[in-house]
């Protein structure tokens, strides 16, 4: 071989060059991601005669940070809300709270559901399908390690009493709507007007029955439950919904598991203050469980009014779920 039979690869004439600046979008409008389906956001931004909800896509410039129904957004290009139009996130602003899981207890990928959620309502059924305690149980955690304020919908109360549920969760204090067919909203819109609000559920339990009541334009699909207690998954994606007389309603498809492999028991314990600076005094490795013979939450349940006891059992069934896997979880 000789020089001859070396192939150059030509010049990119009239290619850019590479650059780290990164232009400033001084015109970007400010939106609020209201759905996400197969790459597509919808974006709700102020038009001149009111809000429009906008096509886009995630600007290159993002790299991978992934972009959720919540988040509040900067976009710039097309923002008529024409057919067929397309603009571009190039700005995803700080998150307030984030509700988050993770496929299974071993998967460490963090999946975020949706960003700044004032309020997790839990929508169980008391009977038809019964309660799944585990998954309730990591909801919860997953709200406090969140940020979100936790708020208990409990459905077909007119078939079975909800006091089982009430008496579990009694030491942590929560707000629990008791809700049937025929019950009016009030009590439940009284939590969550003028606030953004995501619904999770199990399939069957009547979520999205309970969405298509306060949104009677969301068109959610309501599924059957099958005779063995399970029901299908009638909601395919999160979507944003305005609430008449102020604030938003989230729906989230039904979920069968919620992962915690991102969240530590130090997480659950950072949303009760004074059980978290109590708990600062407990040796290494103390998991804050009953089996943890020198864990200081004890003395300090033992040394004051009998509500610390609801409160210690409280957490320690929250404590339990995290990095359990089995059948409710």
């Amino acid at each position: 071989m000789d020089e001859d039979d070396v192939r150059i690869r030509p010049g990119r004439r009239g290619s850019r060059p590479r650059t780290r600046t990164r232009p400033a979008h001084d015109d970007a409008v400010p939106g609020l991601v209201i759905a996400v389906d197969r790459g597509r956001m919808t974006v709700r931004v102020d038009g001149p005669d009111g809000a429009v909800d906008v096509t886009t896509m995630r600007a290159r410039e993002l790299g991978k940070h992934g972009v959720v129904v919540g988040d509040r957004v900067r976009v710039v290009g097309d923002t008529s809300g024409r057919t067929d139009s397309l603009a571009r996130i190039v700005t995803i602003q700080e998150r307030t709270t984030s509700l988050r899981r993770t496929a299974d207890d071993t998967d460490p990928t963090e999946r975020i559901v949706v960003a700044n959620a004032d309020l997790l309502v839990i929508v169980t059924s008391v009977t038809d399908p019964e309660p799944a305690l585990g998954f309730l149980d990591r909801c919860l955690v997953a709200a406090y390690a969140g940020g979100l304020e936790p708020l208990l919908c409990l459905t077909k109360t007119d078939l079975a009493s909800a006091q089982p549920l009430l008496d579990r969760y009694a030491g942590l204090r929560l707000d629990a709507v008791p809700m049937s067919r025929e019950q009016p909203l009030d009590e439940l819109l009284g939590h969550i007007r003028d606030r953004m609000s995501v619904f999770v559920g199990q399939s069957g339990v009547g979520k999205s029955t309970l969405v298509n009541r306060l949104v009677p334009d969301a068109l959610r699909a309501v599924g059957d439950v099958s005779k063995i207690g399970k029901g299908r998954h009638t909601s395919s994606s999160a979507v944003l919904f305005d609430l008449p007389g102020g604030g938003t309603v989230i729906d989230t498809p039904g979920i069968r598991s919620f992962g915690l492999a991102h969240v530590t028991a130090k997480d659950v314990l950072s949303a009760f203050d004074e059980m978290a600076d109590v708990a600062a005094d407990c040796p290494p490795g103390c998991g804050h469980t009953a089996e943890d013979p020198d864990c200081a939450l004890d003395a300090w349940a033992a040394a004051g009014p009998p509500e610390r006891q609801e409160q210690l059992a409280a957490l320690r069934v929250l404590l339990g779920a995290v990095g359990q896997v089995g059948p409710g979880y």
